[in-house]
């Protein structure tokens, strides 16, 4: 092939794969303009985030040994058991399970019995607890699967998307079986997880780095740079001319 083919082969292919490429660099930049520029905590809503109860150190706790073996069988492991509180009633959450399946347990530290699951209402004062700010609630929703709450993804179900107003303008997400706070979510959030989803490709779950199509930009970004090198190798005048004395 003549050299003129090959500079028109390599400027063909350079444009539009800078073209097609070129958009997908823009939306990564932009993405990490807002990442850099704002502040991670609000993000979180960190800013918004009552610190955690403070247990009473000098109550009667039951011992967990009196109930968990009333709860745990042989053929499951104890993951972790944890002392906190629920409305300021302290309890003990027990992660427990095997390798097919974990469960939780939440138990009244005081009278040994099993607390019984979340209810809305309790959901609602828990959620208000966590919140630092005083808001207008706007929006109460019972999930069971992420869906349209695909901010809440990889975390417990079933779960309570408590939404409040200005100027929290936040949806607090309650798990109902741990019976706690899991996450914040509010618009800077979502414009971050946005962004997160172009930066990664992954247009599903948002966070698989090594989905195909990620992999086979990176590598058509290389071949574009290579062959702006390339052409600029075959079309500069000094390396042209050094060549030819």
């Amino acid at each position: 092939m003549k050299k003129r083919e090959i500079v028109r082969a390599t400027r063909k292919w350079h444009r539009y794969l800078g073209l097609i490429l070129g958009l997908q660099f823009l939306m990564w930049t932009i993405g990490g303009l807002y990442f850099s520029w704002t502040n991670i905590d609000e993000i979180r809503g960190d800013n918004l985030k009552n610190s955690a109860q403070k247990i009473p150190y000098h109550l009667d706790y039951v011992p967990p040994q009196l109930f968990l073996k009333d709860h745990i069988t042989e053929r499951d492991s104890l993951i972790s058991l944890e002392l906190s509180t629920i409305l300021q009633q302290p309890i003990y959450r027990i992660q427990y399970g095997n390798s097919k399946q974990k469960q939780v347990l939440l138990v009244d530290a005081i009278t040994g019995k099993k607390r019984k699951e979340l209810t809305k209402e309790e959901a609602i004062a828990v959620a208000k607890e966590k919140l630092n700010v005083t808001a207008e609630l706007t929006e109460v929703e019972y999930i069971t699967e992420t869906g349209n709450h695909h901010e809440y993804r990889g975390r417990p179900l079933p779960a309570y998307a408590i939404t409040f107003d200005q100027p929290a303008n936040t949806t607090v997400y309650v798990s109902v079986d741990y019976g706690n706070v899991q996450t914040f979510r509010n618009n800077q959030w979502r414009v971050f997880d946005f962004f997160w989803m172009l930066h990664t490709m992954d247009y599903q779950e948002r966070d698989n780095f090594n989905n195909l199509l990620l992999r086979a930009f990176s590598l058509f970004g290389l071949f574009t740079i290579f062959s702006g090198f390339l052409l600029y190798g075959l079309t500069s005048k000094t390396l042209n001319k050094r060549k030819k004395s």
